[in-house]
């Protein structure tokens, strides 16, 4: 039984909480299901087709069950990361995420986490003082075979606004760069011809590096709480508008994401999964409610297994009062029939 006493506060850590080396690896673990997926599927828009058509994707991968969206895995991955983030003021950049291996419905989670570096930062008069995390997360499947081992930087608050923490880690070994012999390990072995016949192109034989697909057709952002609670985000910026400095609830950077892939898959209808993402920059901030537009840019493709791989890059926008914003620059690597 509890006892009487002084109530027991709730809330994640802030800066000066953490230090290099911490763990976190408490997260429940996520199995993935139907449910998962639908909400997942209406809340982006995705139409990768290997994980709306069951039979499609079993003549190509050989599952029983269809492929979990990739962004719906790196999702919950995130979400399992934010423990240490529940504080978060901003995202800055996801780097070097590789899909190990692919996931299907009925697949299970689990992530650690760990506090490689910090650097706090100059303390602006109009500003509360911050400081730069950055988090090495790691995914394993129910078999603990490797899924995701990744970096990202969020900025967390300082509790004392005149704090020397004398944190100032580099980040300059964090990679910018992917590694590609780890990209060429994730290539599945599928048989992407029936990809191929039940999809139009382009294909990857097809795909010509400088072409640009602008969707003219934006999309609006709704549920996006009902995201972050579906993906076991804990960062109350996305959930409780009175713990920001905009009055208005943020919109999980994923969200976003999974929009501009949602929108890559309209034009590169014959996307089979994707396989990495070199970078992510989230370069403003996104509300409930924006419209999103999608410049999609072919950057580089070459043969991989029985289609191709395509170094892709979306630029994402949202209307504000002055016109187009920039809200996302993310460079993404997708394997084509």
């Amino acid at each position: 039984m509890s006892r009487p006493g002084a109530a027991r506060p709730l809330g994640g850590p802030y800066f000066e909480d953490l230090t290099p080396g911490q763990i976190l690896d408490d997260a429940p673990a996520l199995t993935l299901t139907p449910g998962h997926a639908a909400l997942h599927q209406a809340i982006a828009g995705d139409r990768l087709r290997l994980a709306l058509d069951a039979p499609l994707c079993a003549a190509v991968t050989g599952a029983a069950t269809p492929l979990a969206h990739p962004n719906l895995v790196c999702d919950v991955a995130i979400g399992q990361s934010t423990g240490f983030t529940q504080r978060v003021r901003a995202n800055l950049f996801y780097r070097g995420l590789v899909l190990q291996r692919p996931l299907f419905i009925g697949d299970t989670l689990r992530t650690t986490t760990t506090v490689v570096a910090m650097k706090q930062n100059r303390v602006r008069p109009d500003a509360p003082a911050t400081g730069l995390v950055a988090l090495r997360i790691t995914t394993v499947d129910q078999e603990g075979r490797p899924v995701l081992d990744f970096w990202r930087c969020p900025m967390l608050p300082l509790r004392d606004r005149d704090a020397a923490t004398g944190h100032a880690d580099s980040f300059d070994d964090i990679p910018d760069e992917l590694d590609p012999a780890a990209v060429d390990a994730a290539v599945p072995a599928w048989d992407l011809s029936p990809l191929r016949k039940s999809a139009p192109g382009p294909y990857g034989a097809d795909l010509e590096p400088g072409t640009v697909f602008d969707l003219e057709a934006g999309e609006t952002v709704s549920a996006a709480a009902e995201l972050v609670r579906l993906t076991l985000n804990l960062a109350t910026a996305h959930t409780d508008a009175t713990t920001t400095e905009h009055g208005r609830r943020l919109v999980y950077g994923g969200h976003t994401i999974s929009v501009a892939a949602a929108h890559a898959s309209r034009g590169l209808p014959a996307l089979a999964t994707i396989v990495a993402w070199q970078r992510c920059d989230h370069v403003g901030p996104v509300f409930e409610g924006d419209v999103l537009r999608t410049t999609l840019h072919v950057e580089h493709v070459r043969p991989a297994g029985d289609g191709a791989l395509a170094q892709l890059r979306a630029e994402v926008t949202t209307a504000r009062e002055d016109g187009e914003s920039p809200v996302l620059d993310w460079r993404f690597v997708g394997l084509l029939a």
